[in-house]
């Protein structure tokens, strides 16, 4: 796992809506910013480490650390919070909803934090956005999740079973089903990975997500080749796709799989599997911004989500890029990341958290 700096908040057993628990559990984070400014959330996305979030912050941004106080939590499976990897026995089923409790643990315990700022994510960071929005209503101003859902749908929950299944196959194991990890066969022994098992059954998995990740447009116009630098359709699968599944624990990425594939904001207390009511229940000012060529959060599904929110409460805007997915993160594509910066630029600036437009107007009639 990465050398890189980050803390571990200890959260003790940690109880599951699973009714499972991850015992002496505890969420790993880095931050940015002093603490005394306002606060932001920025969860880590499905596979990625901390550092992986890094690309979207920086003093020319919108998340500048000189101005807000901005956490970045990782999910648990992501190997630097709680996870197979650094876990002995098997790893229960968790949630997002046990995600985002952890994460509210660590915001009020750890930093004594009452309200947030923003929070914002990508991709699965996008459905622990609406996740927080939905389980703490009150707790922030604004909710920015790009390229990602409140509710993984059908066709996202078939797509994530290939990449499941690619993985599982190697060690002769298929699915348990959507939303379950796998079943063994009835003579086969649970055993560890095999050096060679890890890499044939990664690589497979990472080449059957290279067909999701970007989009048609994307690869018609040779972009890993014009853009990315890569020599051919071949070295991109190698050394983009291969490479970054190789990088990864398979146990980890099944957990979080099994996360990601269960997503659903509606599943707790109070909206007991009512998803309009759980999206009607947001308070924060949300800004919604799919991606136009996304092939597993496509637009269709955004603005589903935007049109039951409360009057006032959601925006849609959608990112003009041919970059599918990615162009949302990681920050591969140059555009498509000032682009959305201008978006986060705007929307701070348009929603002040406590009605003030401008400096000049807080301090108007003080001089």
């Amino acid at each position: 796992m990465s050398n890189e700096d980050y803390k571990t908040f200890k959260l003790g057993n940690w109880e599951l809506q699973s009714g499972e628990q991850i015992v002496d559990a505890h969420i790993a984070y880095k931050t940015f910013g002093d603490p005394k400014s306002p606060a932001i959330v920025y969860p880590t996305w499905f596979s990625g480490l901390l550092s992986d979030n890094y690309w979207l912050i920086g003093e020319d941004k919108t998340l500048n650390p000189k101005e807000y106080f901005i956490i970045i939590p990782a999910l648990f499976g992501n190997g630097q919070s709680s996870s197979p990897s650094n876990q002995p026995g098997p790893f229960p089923k968790v949630s997002l909803y046990d995600n985002v409790r952890a994460q509210y643990e660590l915001v009020t315990k750890q930093f004594g934090i009452t309200h947030l700022r923003a929070v914002i994510g990508w991709s699965m960071g996008a459905g622990q956005t609406f996740q927080w929005a939905t389980q703490y209503p009150e707790f922030m101003d604004i909710a920015v999740p790009f390229c990602g859902a409140a509710k993984t749908s059908l066709h996202n929950k078939v797509f994530i079973e290939g990449v499941k299944s690619a993985l599982l196959s190697v060690k002769s194991i298929w699915s348990a089903g959507i939303g379950e990890i796998g079943a063994q066969k009835t003579d086969s022994k649970v055993r560890t990975w095999t050096t060679e098992e890890k890499e044939i059954g990664l690589k497979a998995m990472g080449r059957v997500y290279a067909g999701w990740g970007f989009s048609q447009a994307f690869y018609r116009y040779k972009l890993y080749e014009t853009v990315l630098g890569f020599t051919g359709i071949e070295d991109f699968m190698q050394n983009f796709w291969e490479k970054w599944a190789c990088s990864k624990d398979p146990e980890n990425i099944l957990v979080m799989l099994q996360t990601w594939q269960n997503g659903d904001v509606s599943l707790q207390e109070p909206y007991n599997g009512d998803f309009e009511k759980a999206l009607a229940s947001i308070k924060a000012r949300t800004l919604v911004l799919p991606g136009k060529t996304d092939l597993y959060f496509p637009p269709e599904d955004s603005e589903y989500e935007v049109s039951h929110m409360k009057p006032g409460v959601g925006k849609l805007d959608i990112f003009p890029s041919i970059w599918g997915h990615w162009a949302g993160g990681p920050g591969d594509s140059k555009e498509d990341l000032i682009w959305l910066d201008k978006q986060l630029s705007r929307f701070f600036s348009e929603n002040k958290p406590d009605g003030i437009t401008s400096l000049s107007e807080k301090f108007e009639g003080v001089l």
